[in-house]
């Protein structure tokens, strides 16, 4: 397969509206990231329960979505999933500015459990429109166009925070969430486009009915089928891992500056350092580099990257560090690893399409998170030093990649995407 038709066959109508549909949704999100980042810092000391409380949040929606999934077809599920959010946040602007300090105070914490639930299920939902209507192979190859609309969307967002950064201290998220109903509405209007111009859910029917089932099938077949089973696995261990790190990181920005806007400056900053680098990266190599590595070799090297980087984590503690090591993690996850779990759940049966890729974002990664703030305080509480908690974590690393490759085991389906186009191309011959 040759780079230049790889690239050429990436940019279709279909592809692009998809990324337009992803710059708005992850537009919508960049703005409140940075704000969700500064109110962590502010409650960093709660960080455990609060993110126990966000998992306990996740398990308890899931049951409710698998259910609105099992009746209503692709663009009600998204119509209706979005409009919730819509309306939620119209709610916390309304009334921010009628509580006293300590009322705000607390605000600030259901802010930060929402928004961790907002940015898990906005961006799932996104993907189950997605993994339904691009599912042939040569529809594959589109997923790192898809991909760098979300990170143009995600510069974009993080720049509008940054310059809206100093209504913080007067406004505080009242001026964030209403430029992020605007971004999310239009990704409806967007997402609601494209499912309709497919005509199709993806899965061959025409679109019109739900997934079916109950709402408790996420959570069986997480339990019961093996491979759903090895890919919950690895991304609880991935979300547990990018914990470890991100919350390592926060005790030393907290050390470096004190300043709330300065920080929230500090972290809109390295999101657009990774945007830039990854958004060439999406345009014109994920298609190629998962066609030429294949989902094996990238799955299970996750682990050796985050081998790396708790390694000198644990030597070198500082800020330096901190942006060098996020903005190298998230080049891969957000360049390679998710358009390749992606195509991972876009070979799932109909019912897991729609409800286990959602569970599976949600509820596991957020457990995943909630764990891993876990072994940093179970750590802490036998005496091992916050500097050295990194060293801890590298086994997991190894257990990562040992899953990545179960999945690749399991999941005799996924193709080796350079493979099988030069296949389909000698057939046409």
């Amino acid at each position: 397969m040759r780079p230049t038709n790889t690239i050429k066959d990436s940019f279709t109508r279909e592809s692009l509206t998809g990324a337009a549909f992803f710059f708005f949704v992850l537009a919508s999100w960049y703005v409140l990231r940075p704000v969700r980042n500064e109110i962590a810092v502010e409650n960093s000391a709660d960080l455990p329960s609060i993110m126990a409380i966000g998992a306990l949040v996740m398990l308890l929606i899931n049951p409710v979505y698998s259910w609105l999934a099992s009746r209503a077809d692709l663009g009600r599920l998204l119509l209706l999933c979005y409009c919730f959010f819509l309306s939620n946040l119209g709610c916390f602007v309304a009334l921010w500015g009628t509580m006293g300090p300590e009322g705000e105070i607390w605000l600030g914490r259901v802010f930060l459990i929402w928004c961790n639930v907002y940015s898990f299920f906005v961006a799932s939902i996104f993907w189950v429109v997605i993994i339904n209507i691009f599912r042939g192979v040569k529809s594959r190859v589109s997923y790192g166009v898809i991909m760098a609309g979300g990170s143009f969307g995600a510069l974009v967002g993080s720049e509008l925070s940054k310059r809206v950064s100093a209504s913080y201290s007067s406004q505080g998220i009242a001026v964030f969430a209403l430029i992020t109903i605007v971004l999310l509405s239009i990704a409806l209007l967007i997402g609601l486009m494209l499912i309709s111009g497919s005509g199709r859910d993806g899965s061959g029917d025409r679109d019109g009915n739900g997934a079916g089932g109950t709402g408790f099938d996420a959570f069986k077949n997480a339990l019961t089928d093996r491979e759903v089973r090895s890919i919950a696995i690895y991304v609880y261990l991935w979300t547990g891992l990018m914990t470890v790190h991100w919350m390592s990181a926060i005790g030393i920005i907290d050390g470096w500056s004190a300043d709330g806007g300065e920080r929230i400056r500090f972290f809109s900053a390295i999101e657009q350092a990774v945007t830039l680098l990854t958004l060439p990266t999406q345009l014109f190599l994920t298609s190629m580099v998962i066609g030429w590595l294949g989902i094996k070799r990238i799955l299970a090297a996750y682990g050796v990257l985050f081998f790396l980087v708790f390694a000198l984590y644990g030597l070198f503690p500082t800020i330096g560090l901190v942006v060098v090591s996020t903005v190298f993690l998230r080049l891969f996850e957000y360049g390679i690893n998710k358009p390749a779990r992606e195509i991972v759940f876009s070979l799932l049966p109909r019912n897991d399409r729609y409800k286990s890729s959602v569970f599976i974002d949600t509820f596991v990664a957020r457990l995943g998170g909630f764990s891993g703030s876990g072994f940093l305080l179970a750590g802490k509480s036998i005496g091992i030093a916050e500097a050295h908690l990194p060293f801890a974590a590298l086994p997991l690393t190894i257990l990562l990649s040992v899953f990545g490759l179960k999945i690749s085991a399991s999941t005799g389906r996924i193709p080796h995407l350079g493979k099988q186009r030069n296949v389909q191309e000698k057939g046409k011959t």
